[in-house]
């Protein structure tokens, strides 16, 4: 099944590309930009869409869909050895409170000093 995916995905990348090669630009004729032509914008009337947008808004579409299941099949697929992992020395945790320490004392709100 990945292999079909992947086939199918690199041939609709193959076709994406070629299909996006083909196409003309918006401000690809020289008149556009002058008003030439019929144009209301800097680059042209833009006029519904055509053969070659709608193939690539699908072609893209596609892509995405496999390039995510390849994604997802990949990560299913792996598998740690364990015994490529280093080994790790458990350290146990212990709690202890030590007593020895001295306490702090608190200023006294009266004193004006400021200790240093």
């Amino acid at each position: 099944m990945e292999n079909f995916i992947l086939i199918f995905h690199f041939l609709v990348a193959v076709f994406l590309i070629g299909l996006i090669l083909v196409q003309q630009g918006k401000g690809a004729e020289a008149g556009a930009s002058f008003g030439a032509g019929g144009s209301q914008t800097v680059f042209g009337s833009s006029g519904s869409w055509n053969f070659f947008s709608r193939m690539t808004a699908i072609l893209s579409t596609i892509f995405f869909v496999t390039s995510v299941s390849l994604a997802v099949i990949a990560k299913n697929k792996t598998v740690v050895d364990v015994d490529l992992l280093p080994e790790m020395e458990v350290i146990p945790f212990e709690t202890t409170i030590d007593t020895d320490l001295p306490a702090v004392e608190r200023p006294s709100e009266q004193s004006s000093e400021i200790p240093q």
